[in-house]
């Protein structure tokens, strides 16, 4: 339904077009500022004599150093939050035994990780992670306890870890009980700021959830979460957070493409964390098994959680209503954002789709190279169901999932209004996707043709196969007078793609029209607004697999330093040029794979 919005664009557009034809890891700067003890007296009160293309970092930096004083200098002095609220509040499956079963009328099951019994060695870890969400100071990372804590080799006295029961809709099919199969939830914290965030381990070890896994996770796919987690987050996407990610040698068998050659891997675990870990699946089990006092007791402590202004303004079937209309517009944007950078999720089951509306679970995720609608990032998905361009209708149908579930709380008259909301979703999506757009393309207010000249743009990618997240960078490049002659200097590399399709000169004659209506706006100004939404770099498969291939043989430098780059998606910085991040992709990059193998 949504994804014909764009091929309809393009014939219109085409209509219109024959009528009218004539940014060391406690130094994330890109930009090489440098932080030594010299300088640090600078930072506080030397920001306005700073190079302008480092003021952004040192700005960054001298927040961090103002903070220094409150952060953790020790792991020993860390704990988690007295309450555990999640703890207190469901019932816990009363089993401690750690075996695979089928679990009823409980949220958690209590699992320890399992322990390592090789030597672990930390692969990277997220300084803005470490001091923004947990207080701590990034020497900690050193620390022989807090290695063993992150690896789940060890838990803090006190600590009761969880693993989440739910459900889920995998490619449309119910699949019953799924569950927290290789993740952890430590515990929760409460940061200085008030704010209260969920800790998980992945692969951690075996739950009950476990099904036929052996609940472990393998490096390769750990180097693609943990980074992906800190790059969505740096994009400006909702999205769950990785503070670490630890490697050992013990070994861990998989079948990568699922083709009867298995080989061994090392075992990996990231710490990862979310405000909430509780997804559409998580109510889906309750429905799916008639616990319905337990799925009331569960959406009444999300609304009161995570959605406090409608549980403190509005009546019991008032809120179930006012919640979903709130997922529903959140899930519609989140998507809206994937589609903007040119991410598929890969595995968009409802198991998947946050309540809180957070990318989470990344796995055969993939960010486009050249621009393909039917780009499909996982092997895996035979039949392109969560392709690039399904993911709004995917949306559609997760949300339904979720209507559903919510039914046995609801009144008849209730029932009726959530389905008049859920019909509200693609208009939603459409209008979001469109700001967004306008946003990318530097245009200013809304005029007729916006649609038109956006779809012959994707149609234009499409025929040449232009690179996805280069095409708009570039586009910010090309002054109003370059665009009115059609001169393309022969740096932009993805725009030059574009050239040789016949609608080419006409389209950017159209372009610069629409630029021409927006008065007083110069090229300068356009340039900087653009490129603070058209990322220069994001985390392409052949960029990941690179430092995934280092990784395996203990050099973790490229892991490190794609960390760097990705916490600062939007500036053009010399190491990452140098890597070629900014240059087309190599062409061994087409042949990349990637699978639910993980």
């Amino acid at each position: 339904m949504v994804k014909k919005t764009v091929m309809t664009l393009c014939l219109l557009s085409l209509f219109y077009m024959a009528r009218n034809d004539p940014q060391n890891e406690s130094d994330v700067d890109s930009e090489q500022c440098s932080n030594t003890q010299e300088e640090r007296e600078h930072l506080y009160t030397g920001l306005q004599n700073s190079p302008q293309t480092c003021s952004k970092t040192l700005r960054r930096k001298a927040r961090d150093l103002k903070s220094e004083d409150h952060l953790i200098k020790s792991f020993g002095d860390w704990s988690f939050a007295t309450d555990q609220v999640l703890l207190q509040t469901f019932p816990i499956d009363p089993e401690r035994r750690n075996y695979v079963r089928q679990v009823r009328d409980a949220i958690f099951s209590v699992v320890e990780p399992t322990p390592f019994h090789t030597r672990v060695k930390l692969v990277a870890a997220s300084d803005e992670v470490l001091q923004g969400i947990l207080d701590l100071h990034p020497d900690v990372v050193h620390e022989e306890m807090f290695q063993a804590f992150v690896s789940g080799n060890t838990i803090l006295y006190g600590s009761t870890p969880l693993s989440h029961r739910y459900g889920g809709h995998q490619f449309a099919s119910w699949a019953g009980q799924l569950g927290d199969g290789r993740a952890v939830m430590l515990g929760e914290y409460v940061n200085r700021n008030g704010e209260r965030w969920e800790l998980q381990l992945k692969g951690s070890g075996l739950t009950p959830y476990s099904r036929r896994g052996d609940g472990r996770a393998v490096l390769r796919s750990s180097v693609r979460e943990f980074l992906c987690s800190e790059a969505m987050y740096h994009l400006g996407i909702p999205t769950s957070r990785a503070a670490t990610l630890i490697v050992s040698d013990d070994p861990v068998i998989r079948d990568q493409f699922y083709n009867g050659q298995p080989k061994k891997e090392r075992g990996a675990v990231v710490l990862r964390l979310a405000k909430s870990w509780f997804r559409i699946g998580s109510l889906e089990i309750l429905a799916a098994n008639q616990e319905t006092h337990l799925l009331r007791q569960l959406v009444d402590f999300v609304i009161k959680q995570y959605f406090t202004d409608i549980y403190e303004t509005l009546g019991e079937g008032d809120r179930y209503l006012t919640f979903f209309s709130d997922v529903v517009s959140q899930t519609a944007e989140m998507i809206a954002l994937w589609q903007s950078v040119g991410f598929a999720h890969g595995v968009c089951n409802t198991d998947n789709f946050s309540l809180l509306s957070i990318t989470i679970d990344y796995g055969p995720f993939g960010f486009m190279d050249s621009y393909n609608p039917e780009f499909v990032p996982n092997t895996s998905d035979d039949t392109g169901m969560y392709s690039y361009e399904n993911q709004p209708d995917v949306g559609l149908f997760n949300l339904d999932k979720l209507r559903e579930a919510l039914t046995p709380l609801l009144t008849e008259q209730q029932r009726f209004q959530m389905t008049k909301i859920l019909q509200l979703y693609p208009d939603i999506y459409k209008t979001k996707y469109m700001e967004i757009l306008r946003r990318k393309m530097g245009l200013l207010g809304e005029e007729e043709d916006d649609g038109m000249i956006v779809a012959v743009l994707f149609k234009m990618m499409t025929d040449t196969k232009a690179d996805f997240t280069m095409t708009f960078r570039q586009l910010s490049e090309l002054s109003l007078h370059q665009l009115e002659n059609a001169t393309v200097p022969s740096h932009l590399w993805a725009i030059r793609t574009l050239q040789p399709h016949e609608y080419f000169t006409r389209w950017l004659q159209v372009y610069a029209q629409r630029l021409r209506l927006q008065n007083k706006d110069s090229d300068e100004e356009r340039k900087a607004r653009m490129d603070s939404v058209n990322p220069q770099y994001v985390l392409r498969n052949w960029m990941a697999e690179s430092a995934i291939r280092k990784a395996e043989k203990d050099n973790f430098s490229e892991v490190k330093l794609l960390l760097r780059v990705l916490q600062n998606p939007f500036v053009k910085q010399e190491e990452a040029e140098e890597q070629g991040y900014g240059s087309p992709p190599p062409e061994w990059a087409k042949e990349l794979r990637v699978s639910c193998s993980s």
